[in-house]
């Protein structure tokens, strides 16, 4: 009874968090305080470097910027709008690198747990690897048209190289320790992999998610500006033609702000399903 009562008053203690006074100190040290100075250094800096055309005319406001999205959420541009817009990009980049994260954490798994697999196929994805993901466009164009088809190809390209790696790396720095103790506790291969490496395995594997996703918004921007009637590349191209600098901006701050909020519902995933793992200001 006594142990039960001490265990649940040290958990008690190790989740409350010690109430800091209020100081000038402690507010500038708070993240989030940091995380607004930082915003807003930002847009000043863009705003003082716009407006006083230190690059020339090549560079709108911030606010000529908003005021630019405002217009294109009601402005059609080859039958959509801005929300069109993205859905059509949104939607190229999870296609695409769904199929190259569905094939590739697999792959990267399975290299790294058998020496056979990792023998056959490592050569080639060796030689496979230092390819660059826009290198394949022309080669997309040529085997897909300029279609549907070619753009998710080249998004899968650049998301599957990254997902092999950091499945093959997150099973491969696994301390043999964890092993040894799945067989002295009597467990045989399978439990080896169900208990010790795929869940060893998962902040390697979330972060190369992460990464795909990145390339996938690069790979989809590059896709669009050379042959497509729909997306934020095309704003940001159709913007370029017109020499209109804020529908440029625009559809550059949309791609950031679509890939930031996609990176938060992967980083949620990852808490949810790593909750052992601890971030930098918990450690």
């Amino acid at each position: 009874m006594s142990t039960d009562t001490s265990s649940t008053a040290n958990e008690i203690i190790i989740q409350t968090k010690a109430k800091k006074d209020f100081s000038l100190i402690n507010v500038i040290s708070n993240e989030y305080f940091l995380y607004v100075v930082s915003f807003a250094g930002f847009l000043a800096i863009w705003h003082y470097v716009a407006a006083a055309q230190l690059l020339g005319k090549s560079l709108a406001t911030p606010m000529d910027t908003l005021q630019e999205m405002t217009r294109l959420m009601t402005v059609k541009l080859a039958g959509k709008n801005l929300l069109g817009h993205i859905w059509a990009s949104t939607r190229r980049v999870f296609i695409g690198f769904s199929i190259g994260a569905v094939f590739g954490i697999p792959l990267g798994l399975f290299m790294a747990l058998n020496r056979y697999i990792n023998a056959f196929v490592k050569p080639l994805f060796d030689l496979f690897k230092p390819m660059p993901p826009l290198a394949w466009i022309s080669v997309a164009i040529l085997w897909f048209g300029i279609g549907e088809s070619s753009k998710i190809f080249i998004i899968v390209i650049g998301s599957f190289v990254p997902c092999v790696l950091n499945a093959y790396s997150g099973v491969r720095v696994i301390e043999e320790e964890l092993y040894d103790v799945v067989r002295v506790l009597g467990g045989n291969r399978w439990h080896e992999i169900i208990q010790v490496s795929f869940p060893a395995s998962l902040p390697a594997l979330f972060a190369g998610v992460q990464i795909s996703l990145s390339i996938s918004w690069t790979c989809v921007l590059a896709a669009e500006l050379v042959s497509a009637r729909a997306g934020l590349g095309w704003i940001i191209i159709r913007g370029m033609k017109l020499s209109k600098p804020e529908m440029v901006l625009g559809g550059m701050v949309m791609i950031a702000i679509v890939a930031t909020l996609a990176t938060v519902m992967i980083y949620g995933i990852e808490k949810l399903l790593c909750p052992w793992k601890r971030s930098a200001d918990e450690a």
